[in-house]
């Protein structure tokens, strides 16, 4: 609170000073000195002072309230320590008042010079910018006698609270990711329009989301089953009734190629349609889990995405940094498309960076969660989230929309999220480890890093660090546990949920059959 926010101004001290009152008082308090107009009695710090002070009567004059005394006084700027200054948590006498003289200069002034030192402001140094920001001493949106609640309502709607949040780094990753995908959206586009004549698909019909065909995506690289692992209605057709897929430059529905050409990458071993569905080798694309992360459906598909990269995200990354922000989007697309693999229709094709979006929407959440306290709207802030995540599923049950790949990333976000992230600042301030909002300040134990030294990084902890970091051991192996049950499901049982397909998809119009092997007659 800046020295000006008293609530009169001074005069200043000139020569028509006894013509100026600040306030008036009752005339029996006045005790008239032979130099000046009447003004509060000041206590000198030392003996033989030369302020301007007036020690005369100090024991007679009833104690008058200073307008600058409140309960909410914390002496957020604590006086100097110089001369004839009140030592910090002094507390004034009766008849004391703490000297508000400016001076104008270095060197003291002489009281004949002043003759109404009452009005005048001190300069005082400001101790640091952490008072700054912790005094709330004036301020006027405190409804009187009450304090306001500290640390509540610093962070909007829209904004991070995380530890880190307020650092400016740069997002290396946003920016080469969104790069990458931009390019490889154009690769698209030239193909489609190579392959089929047209840069986006018209025939054998439209694609809603204005872009290449999905034959054109498969054979660049999209999830899809039937080139990752032998599929029992595939492979395990008899002769006379063989599978064929429509060729990737097909404009007609009567197009059709074998699964190699499909594929692409060199092709994948065809089936041999003799019934045995466990053939080998057998189609393993595994990289189809990880290319599709950098690839798109169309323009639309691709806006959305990139609009909530580079706003979310990029915040994202700039509070937690590359490293665990390359971990999180990667792992969760990783994720969302081994789950999409798992649960949806085996003929369904899926793009895009969806489900790794969904992980960084994740991370949000949990930045809502451990900032509760911070937050100016929490509620509404949590409304929000919902109201996000709930549109994006919805979305995600239409036809040519895989809502496993959201539900995965989303899952895996807030498991890596647990874990790579800061501690919530609720538990940071009862371990003393500060909290997103202040400076580390005296009293706090610090730790070295790891790095520099792991048993001292480890010595000295509270039990509920300990317990904090067994839930967070915990929801990783769980994680991995999770992961690898799926990817052995995918590759080796093969078995499908009969009803999970309705979590992707409305069952009208026969958009639950969308995807589903349909044998050649």
């Amino acid at each position: 609170m800046a020295s000006g926010g008293y609530p009169y101004s001074g005069g200043g001290g000139g020569h028509n000073a006894q013509q100026q009152q600040p306030y008036y008082e009752p005339e029996s308090l006045h005790v008239h000195s032979q130099q000046s107009t009447p003004a509060p009695q000041y206590h000198a710090a030392q003996p033989g002072n030369n302020y301007g002070y007036n020690t005369q009567n100090t024991q007679t004059q009833p104690r008058r309230p200073s307008p600058f005394d409140s309960v909410f006084d914390d002496n957020a700027y604590p006086p100097s320590s110089g001369p004839g200054s009140v030592p910090a948590g002094n507390t004034p006498q009766h008849g004391h008042y703490q000297d508000t003289g400016y001076y104008g200069q270095a060197g003291p002034s002489p009281v004949s010079s002043r003759p109404n030192v009452a009005e005048d402001i001190p300069l005082q140094d400001r101790p640091n910018k952490d008072a700054e920001a912790n005094d709330h001493i004036y301020d006027a949106s405190a409804a009187p006698g009450q304090r306001l609640r500290r640390g509540r309502g610093k962070v909007r709607v829209g904004e991070l609270g995380m530890l880190g949040s307020d650092k400016k780094r740069i997002p290396f990753v946003v920016y080469l990711f969104s790069l990458v995908q931009a390019a490889v959206f154009i690769a698209e586009i030239v193909k489609n329009g190579t392959m089929t004549g047209s840069p986006i698909m018209i025939k054998p019909q439209f694609n809603p989301m204005i872009g290449p065909s999905t034959q054109v995506l498969i054979n660049m690289g999209a999830r899809y089953a039937p080139c990752m692992h032998n599929i029992k209605a595939i492979q395990g057709a008899p002769a006379d009734r063989p599978i064929y897929f429509l060729c990737p430059n097909a404009t007609t529905n009567s197009e059709l190629c074998p699964l190699s050409t499909l594929c692409g990458f060199g092709g994948v071993p065809d089936p041999v349609f003799d019934g045995n569905a466990d053939q080998h080798p057998a189609p393993d694309q595994w990289y189809r889990f990880i290319l599709p992360i950098f690839m798109h459906a169309g323009i639309i598909h691709i806006g959305f995405n990139l609009l909530l990269q580079l706003t979310v995200a990029k915040e994202m990354e700039q509070a937690i940094g590359s490293i665990r922000f390359f971990l999180v989007y990667m792992s969760a697309g990783i994720f969302g498309f081994v789950m999409g693999g798992n649960f949806a229709a085996p003929g369904i094709a899926s793009t895009g960076a969806s489900g790794s979006l969904f992980g960084i929407i994740a991370l949000t959440l949990l930045d809502l969660l451990y900032s509760w306290s911070e937050r100016r709207s929490p509620v509404k802030d949590l409304m929000f989230i919902i109201l996000d995540m709930v549109i994006a599923f919805v979305l995600g049950l239409l036809p040519g929309l895989d809502n496993f790949s959201h539900i995965g990333g989303f899952l895996m976000g807030l498991a890596l999220g647990i874990c790579v992230l800061h501690s919530p600042n609720a538990l940071r301030r009862r371990l003393d480890e500060g909290t997103a909002y202040s400076a580390v300040q005296g009293g706090q134990t610090v730790h070295p890093a790891f790095l520099k030294s792991p048993v001292g990084f480890f010595r000295g902890r509270k039990p509920l660090w300990w317990a904090w970091w067994i839930v967070r051991v915990a929801v990783l192996i769980t994680i991995i546990v999770v992961f690898i049950v799926l990817l052995n499901n995918f590759y080796k049982l093969g078995e499908q949920c009969g009803w999970c397909k309705y979590l992707s998809c409305l069952p009208i119009k026969d958009w639950c059959e969308l995807g589903a092997i349909k044998e050649s007659s």
